[in-house]
């Protein structure tokens, strides 16, 4: 457990972004995290997972701790349910791979999710009609002020959309070590009330899908539209679909008639955003070596040597065009660094 100096984050961070920690050590055990978080009790602290939600717009003027923990078990079952527990630093999409092998139910929505475990839940990650509050049981993490464990249960996480405590009141408090997921062992909740899955599925004429059935189609779909991060930096969907009360969206709605948009309650409906960035023809453009993909609007990419300030001065832009032509304000999913 080596502490580096001047270490470079560029392979650390999924937008290929050249920037550099004044310190970096990765830990690869709750006792090394223990004793890292101790002996450095002064000093500024960075957490980095699997670097897939943030964009690096400068130099980390603090110590990089990576959370390197690997190991996954299962810690309960009964006749229905499992309880499966993954160390932080696993890869998400292996983990899921994982438990599709063991025929247990609940992550094959989110199948090809860039990023590590640990983070999973502080974002509340979730695709084609699941979240991780979903399956979630609980997580242990570490209080950086003094190197205490806790078990947050899930109704501890405040769970909402791309949300949770860790985000909001405890956010750079703690440190995510392991999470537990309830999965089903059968009678499975196959979800395939998204159209691209549906249709996915037809192409294969799969009727009656499998958990792997599911995943499968799920990552054709993501692949299909998505870049891989090895060969084009990204970090997946840059914003949130904007969430509006009913009536400021009917207003908005008359004026734009052709406007997707979904039901999320009675009072609220959800706007993608990759539609509004679309129709206000930032798709495929380019600027410089920042640019939006061509095949998903909602991915901002890093064409080579775009610099983290870069792609935000892209974003920023958009989030300004969306606004003058629309009225709404999207946010940023990714963590601004």
């Amino acid at each position: 457990m080596e502490i580096i100096n001047n270490f470079s984050l560029k392979n650390h961070n999924t937008f290929g972004i050249e920037a550099r920690a004044k310190q970096f050590v990765a830990v690869h055990s709750v006792p090394e995290l223990k004793s890292v978080l101790k002996k450095n009790i002064s000093e500024k602290k960075f957490i980095l997972g699997g670097g897939s939600n943030m964009l690096l717009t400068k130099d980390i003027d603090a110590l990089v701790i990576h959370v390197d923990l690997k190991g996954k078990k299962i810690i309960k079952e009964t006749e229905d349910f499992v309880w499966v527990e993954s160390q932080a630093g696993e890869n998400w999409h292996e983990f899921v791979l994982w438990t599709i092998d063991q025929n247990f139910g609940g992550l094959e929505n989110m199948s090809l999710i860039p990023g590590n475990v640990g983070t999973t839940p502080v974002q509340n990650i979730g695709a084609y009609g699941t979240e991780i509050k979903d399956t979630f049981d609980s997580c242990e993490a570490m209080k950086i002020e003094n190197q205490e464990m806790k078990t947050f249960t899930k109704a501890e996480c405040h769970f909402g959309y791309r949300e949770s405590v860790f985000k909001n009141e405890a956010k750079d408090q703690y440190i995510i070590t392991s999470v537990v997921f309830k999965l089903t062992k059968c009678n499975h909740k196959i979800n395939i009330s998204y159209g691209d899955i549906t249709s996915e599925l037809a192409k294969k004429n799969i009727v009656n899908p499998t958990l792997n059935d599911v995943s499968n189609a799920v990552i054709a779909i993501r692949q299909s539209k998505l870049p891989d991060p090895k060969e084009l930096g990204n970090s997946g969907s840059f914003f949130k679909n904007p969430i509006l009360l009913k009536t400021d969206f009917e207003k908005i709605h008359r004026q734009f008639p052709e406007m997707k948009y979904y039901e999320v309650s009675e009072t609220e409906v959800k706007v993608p955003a990759g539609w509004l960035i679309e129709q206000a023809g930032f798709k495929g453009k380019r600027f410089g070596d920042a640019g939006i993909h061509k095949n998903q609007a909602l991915v901002l990419v890093n064409y080579g040597n775009a610099t983290g300030q870069e792609i935000l001065d892209v974003s920023k832009k958009i989030q300004e065009t969306i606004f003058k032509t629309f009225g709404i304000l999207i946010e940023a999913e990714v963590n601004l660094v």
